[in-house]
């Protein structure tokens, strides 16, 4: 089966290129020399694929949080996918926020195929106990597991178990999984009422 980014429901998008594991890459080394998902690029190689605006900083925090452009979006041009963040006084750290929004969007969103032969990747191994993936929604790791997890649910049709059955983990844990993250669960359950199936519960 090819490979390549696809928006769920649209047509494949190019693969990109092989990247190499850098110190900024995410915990656990996993960087696919064949493909990568963006969402496990590295910070560096992800924003080097970005535009990065800055602006005020707007909300709470009085007179003194709106005196710098604290405020930045972040979007993948080539996808068009964007996130931002403005509630940090600094610009370094809204930067980090957004960042991390955005790979959190691009898992959600972007869908990358998957040989139904691999077996898991690395990272994914190294996260399964027992069935179970042991990894909290605010772990640096949850993106690209994530990622990886809506990819194979999308090349099984949006059916957990065959899916949990690649994975290596449990039906009812790969859908705990997935509800971590709230817009990951809604995409999931949207893809499946197209299908005529029925939404799954965290």
């Amino acid at each position: 089966m090819g490979r390549g980014h696809a928006k769920a429901g649209s047509r494949d998008r190019p693969r990109p290129d092989p990247r190499r594991t850098t110190s900024d890459d995410p915990p656990g080394g996993y960087i696919d020399p064949v493909t990568v998902h963006l969402a496990a690029l590295s910070d560096a190689h992800l924003l080097a694929r970005c535009d990065v605006q800055r602006s005020r900083g707007g909300g709470p925090g009085g007179r003194h949080r709106n005196s710098t452009e604290s405020r930045v979006v972040v979007r993948h041009v080539a996808t068009g996918v964007e996130a931002s963040a403005g509630e940090r006084r600094s610009q370094h750290e809204n930067l980090d926020v957004a960042v991390r929004r955005l790979r959190l969007a691009l898992a959600v969103e972007e869908r990358m195929r998957r040989d139904a032969a691999a077996v898991p990747s690395e990272l994914w191994r190294s996260r399964n106990r027992g069935g179970k993936v042991a990894c909290s929604a605010g772990h640096r790791d949850f993106p690209t597991l994530l990622a990886e997890a809506l990819d194979v649910l999308s090349g099984e049709g949006w059916e957990t178990r065959p899916a949990a059955t690649r994975l290596g983990v449990t039906a009812t844990q790969l859908v705990r999984f997935v509800a971590l993250h709230g817009p990951a669960l809604a995409s999931v359950n949207r893809q499946r009422g197209e299908r005529g199936m029925s939404p799954l519960k965290g």
